[in-house]
């Protein structure tokens, strides 16, 4: 293996913009960024879909899904 070949890979703290701080690994060293897995709406549970044109209603409709959709086969349940 080629001598510095390879960038350092060295201890990196991250430093979110919610106040949030963790340790990995990196070879640019220190990071900062603007959103993390604690504060991102995907990972809390916050996130909200937006439908300005009825596109998930009418999704919802055509393929019969959701709670007040009927089943896809015609099939009655018993």
């Amino acid at each position: 293996m080629k001598k510095d070949l390879h960038p350092r890979y060295v201890m990196a703290t991250v430093h979110c913009a919610c106040g949030n701080e963790f340790q990995t690994r990196s070879t640019v060293g220190d990071l900062r960024v603007d959103i993390c897995s604690n504060c991102h709406p995907f990972f809390t549970g916050r996130q909200k879909l937006i439908d300005t044109a009825g596109r998930v209603d009418k999704f919802m409709k055509k393929y019969k899904l959701g709670k007040t959709a009927e089943p896809a086969t015609g099939e009655q349940a018993e």
